[in-house]
């Protein structure tokens, strides 16, 4: 895959190849379905008890659908409230010209280092490395994040990121890398959950206090009164966005809503779908900035990075209504085999299979389409309706097509996929073909399978199971019993 940025990894390999190297890590595998399983059980307990669950889940659809037909007037109107409310706002078309515009952010104000509250767009971009190209330090605050950013390892799942680690690792990793990030880890340190979770708290309170600048994602922002929300569960969220002197904040244009009064819809399904909660324990929501009050500087950065090519898309567009909730992600037979690291990408899971293909370029990870079995869970489960399968079916066509028009299409499939058309368009010559692989079968088939093909179509055969075709088929039943003489 082609490094764009942070939002694809450089040197990962396509996805079949990670995936069978995933799928050896039994450890990784017994932790993904404990953690998976877990939170889904959760989410359809708490979603069980909404009567009108599936009238949120339209309505939060629905908001979305009508903020990306109206995009260009909602992003303006935004905005015009969050400079009158003392903000100031910043139009960042990719990852480059975003990351340079937070890093002459926070050199303007002489400091070297930022706290981050958890943002997927900020990964997306890759700014904690290009911070440090430039000599600043970002520290990561969710516990998750920081196990991640202290193991020098890369994120496998949108809401939980360490997903994949087991507490006996995260030990290790406090034990061998807090000291070099700061206050070190307690001595004789257990991996038990609770004093795990307190050497983060110990290691990130000092950072908390001097923090004069602070780097936050967005989920949602209002375009009426130019109010920022970010929903957490750890309170490390509500310390950088009220702490430090100045916060920036990285937001996908796409993260916009029409209203205030929308978030009563939002508030209700982001955290029931993401982590099987009533609400979030922290709801932060800021307006511009308060004299005496919180930050005194405050830019929003808005990040376009492909999202506006996608809502050129009119299938693909849909995927723009994601929350980042990670459902799709629980739910998903092939998430939870092979973890998110497999996907080579910030977005991991069903999501990220489409996603990460229109922001980067299908071309750029042609694979990620293909990493699903099109079971539709991932349909049912997402809290704002995005029919996932329908836009892989539809990016499958485009990395085909893609590769088609550079030249790179197989000798072998592109010729299979003209004999094909060849014999489709013929009712004759399917029939015939038909009574060849009926009698092909009878001579090759053994136990009603066929064995390994010869040829190119070894790989096909390789993975699956190749049917014997039948002795007679549907048609020809049909003509001998149903048809009118």
């Amino acid at each position: 895959m082609k490094d764009t940025n942070g939002l694809v990894w450089l040197g990962t390999p396509a996805f079949p190849e990670a995936a069978a190297t995933a799928l050896a890590d039994t450890r990784q595998r017994r932790n993904l379905r404990l953690a998976t399983t877990t939170i889904r059980d959760k989410r359809l307990e708490a979603t069980g008890e909404l009567d009108d669950w599936e009238q949120l889940r339209a309505a939060g659809a629905a908001i979305k659908r009508r903020t990306l037909r109206h995009l260009d007037h909602y992003l303006g109107e935004l905005e015009k409230k969050v400079t009158a409310a003392g903000g100031v706002v910043h139009w960042a078309a990719d990852a480059a010209e975003a990351n340079r515009i937070v890093v002459d952010l926070v050199r303007a104000t002489g400091r070297t280092e930022v706290v981050k509250v958890k943002s997927m767009a900020t990964q997306e971009i890759g700014l904690n490395e290009a911070l440090a190209a430039e000599g600043i330090a970002g520290y990561e605050t969710d516990l998750a994040e920081l196990i991640v950013q202290l193991g020098e390892d890369r994120p496998s799942h949108i809401l939980v990121p360490a997903i994949h680690r087991g507490r006996a690792e995260i030990r290790d990793i406090f034990e061998q890398r807090m000291a070099d990030w700061g206050r070190p880890a307690p001595e004789g340190l257990r991996d038990d959950p609770a004093e795990l979770a307190e050497a983060a708290r110990l290691h990130l309170r000092e950072k908390f206090l001097r923090a004069e600048v602070a780097v936050s994602g967005a989920n949602f922002a209002c375009a009426d009164t130019g109010t920022v929300v970010v929903v957490e569960s750890e309170g490390n969220g509500r310390m950088c966005l009220t702490l430090p002197r100045t916060l920036i904040t990285v937001m996908g244009i796409e993260k916009v809503i029409p209203a205030f009064t929308d978030l009563e819809v939002y508030l209700q399904l982001l955290p029931r779908s993401s982590t099987g909660e009533r609400m979030n324990p922290y709801t932060s929501l800021w307006t511009g900035v308060t004299p005496g009050d919180g930050p005194q500087e405050f830019h929003l950065v808005l990040l376009d990075n492909g999202r506006t090519a996608t809502l050129a898309d009119e299938v693909g567009r849909q995927t723009l209504q994601c929350i980042r909730c990670s459902a799709c992600l629980n739910v998903c037979p092939v998430y939870e085999r092979t973890g998110g690291r497999a996907y080579g990408s910030v977005y991991p899971g069903p999501i990220g299979a489409v996603l990460t293909p229109q922001l980067a370029g299908v071309e750029n990870a042609a694979s990620l389409p293909f990493a699903s079995t099109l079971c539709g869970a991932c349909y049912d489960a997402c809290p704002v309706m995005i029919d996932i399968p329908e836009v892989l079916a539809h990016l499958r066509a485009e990395a085909v097509e893609s590769k088609r028009r550079s030249h790179r299409l197989p000798g072998a499939e592109a010729l299979a996929m003209k004999a094909a058309t060849t014999v489709f368009s013929s009712p004759g010559r399917f029939a015939a073909v038909q009574k060849a692989a009926a009698l092909g079968g009878r001579l090759l088939g053994r136990n009603g399978r066929i064995g390994p093909l010869p040829g190119p179509a070894r790989g096909w055969s390789d993975a699956r199971d190749t049917a014997v075709p039948p002795a007679e088929s549907f048609r020809a039943w049909w003509r001998k019993n149903r048809e009118t003489p």
